[in-house]
Parts: structure tokens; C-alpha cells; sequence
């Protein structure tokens, strides 16, 4: 990733890279499971400093690529307790994770792994779909399951969980009213609609406090225009802008970790999609070196 030294021994590291190569929980179209690769592959671009923030992670971290972990691609279970073992190695060596999806699925085991580190997190969630579905086709663990269970599981501290750009069509009216009921800011995309999203980062930020956060950004809450390479596109979404402008609105909050997940290369043929991955994960590096 951005031509860094593949760093395994993670006493050298204060924050990395991870790829997790996951589709067994993808419900529409498969692919993810090529997403860490095509990420690093359009990444290659990516210089050290972010001019826009003045941010340069690289001066303030030790940062490496951890590589791929190493799921079996024909047991999901198997590779949730896989990929729930590889981040508990990564937190307790004190380094700080961006991950390279992958389906949504992995949060489930990273959050877990998060608890065990942090206690219960703060969490920010971009996104089209909430993915708090109790089953998907009667399977507990999928890609629309994670933040059901983590919430069941007490991985997350619920007054400081914030979803943003949910939209498109449900199973039911009330689609959003679970996670509400939970104590979750819900922000649907429609009123993300033509505006700068900072002033609603600024309560974001309130919201959070000093407590850690993780934050998870799917692709497809960015609209298909830009990110057309994802397993489930649904039109109406955020801009490019919008995705940077929450990215950057956590400035100064303890991030303690992130992904960026749902890349599907087979419907990214030119890597447009990849290459928007492949910023986003560096603009969250940016914000986790604050803390460094």
C-alpha cells in the first residue's frame, strides 16, 4: 500500500495497513475478496503529505503494510475467528489498523477485537444500507448483520454511534428505526443533499467526545457515479467531497482504527473506485497520526 515495506513484526508499527481479501458474506454481487489488491495496486499514485490538511502521518508514525490476512475462502466462520485473532495480535502490539476490504462482514470480528482493546467504541458509519438486518437469507453473520450484533454483543458504546448516508429502498418503512431505537444518530442521504457536510461533522464530533471511535466507510455510501465498482450500488449518494469532508471532520477525535470496505473490482473496470479507496484509507491514516 503506497509502496510501503510489507512490516510484519508489528513492535516496529504505530499503525498499518491490513488487507482482508472477504466476500463469503456478500448478498448481491461477489468480488471483494479482490479489493485489497486493486486498492494497493491504485495507491502506488499516493504521495506521503496531505496538502489540503497539511497532514504527513508518515513523519509523525511508524506506518507499514501488514499484508493480507489470511482467511479460508470456503468457511465464513472459520474466517471470522481468523480475522478476530489477527486484529487482537495487531492491538495488543499498541497498532493502530486501516484495513482494505473485504465485504462488511469483517467489522463484526474487528470490533470484537476493538472491545477487547478499547472497551466499547464510538463508531461512524458511511454507508447506503445500515446493516443491522437480524439475518440475511437466515444466516446471523453477513455483510447486513454486523452492527445488529455488535450492538447484541456490547461492542459498542450506542450514544456515540453515527450513521451517514443511508438510502435506498427496504425491506421495510422503518428500515432506520432499529438503530434509532438503539440511540444511533441516523443521517439518510437526503439530507446530505446539495450541502457542505461540516456543519453536521461539528456536532458529529460533539457527539463522539474523547472516548475511542472507530470508523467504518463502505464505498457505496458514496454515490455510484463515483464509486461504481461495489456489490450493491444504490443511487443518491454522497460526493467525493462529502466522503473527505467526514473524513477530515474527525480531526482531533481518537480514532483508533478504520476501513474501508465493499470494493468490488470486477465492476471497476477502469479503477476509479479503487483509487477513491485507496485516498480515503490514506485520509483516515491522516486523521489517526493526530493522536500518534
Amino acid at each position: 500500500m503506497m509502496r510501503l515495506p510489507v512490516e510484519t513484526d508489528l513492535s516496529k508499527l504505530d499503525a498499518c495497513f491490513v488487507g482482508v481479501p472477504f466476500d463469503l458474506g456478500t448478498s448481491n454481487r461477489t468480488g471483494t475478496r479482490a479489493g485489497p489488491r486493486q486498492i494497493r495496486s491504485e495507491s502506488v499514485m499516493l504521495r506521503p503529505y496531505n496538502v489540503a490538511t497539511r497532514a504527513a502521518p508518515f513523519e509523525r508514525m511508524r506506518v507499514g503494510d501488514y499484508g493480507d490476512i489470511p482467511i479460508n475462502p470456503y468457511n465464513l466462520l472459520d474466517s471470522i475467528a481468523i480475522i478476530e485473532a489477527a486484529y487482537d495480535r495487531i492491538l495488543a502490539a499498541d497498532c493502530r489498523p486501516v484495513t482494505l476490504g473485504g465485504d462488511h462482514t469483517i467489522v463484526l470480528p474487528i470490533l470484537r477485537a476493538m472491545h477487547r482493546k478499547h472497551g466499547k467504541v464510538g463508531l461512524v458509519h458511511v454507508d447506503a444500507h445500515a446493516d443491522v438486518n437480524d439475518t440475511m437469507f437466515g444466516e446471523k453473520i453477513a455483510h447486513g448483520t454486523p452492527f445488529r450484533r455488535a450492538v447484541e454483543e456490547g461492542l459498542l458504546d450506542c450514544d456515540r454511534v453515527v450513521q451517514i448516508g443511508l438510502r435506498g429502498t427496504g425491506y421495510s418503512a422503518e428500515e432506520y428505526d432499529w438503530g434509532r431505537a438503539q440511540g444511533f444518530q441516523v443521517v439518510q442521504a437526503e439530507e446530505c443533499w446539495h450541502r457542505s457536510l461540516q456543519p453536521l461533522m461539528q456536532g458529529v464530533k460533539a457527539r463522539l467526545g474523547d472516548g475511542p471511535v472507530y470508523l467504518s466507510f463502505d464505498i457505496d455510501g458514496l454515490d455510484p457515479a463515483y464509486a461504481p465498482g461495489t456489490g450493491t450500488p444504490e443511487i443518491g449518494g454522497l460526493t467525493v467531497p462529502q466522503g473527505l469532508e467526514i473524513i477530515r471532520g474527525l480531526s482531533g477525535v481518537n480514532l483508533v482504527g478504520g476501513d474501508v470496505v465493499e470494493v468490488s473490482p470486477p465492476f471497476d473496470p477502469f479503477g476509479t473506485t479503487a483509487l477513491l479507496a485507496a485516498n480515503l484509507a490514506f485520509e483516515i491514516l491522516c486523521i489517526i497520526s493526530e493522536s500518534a
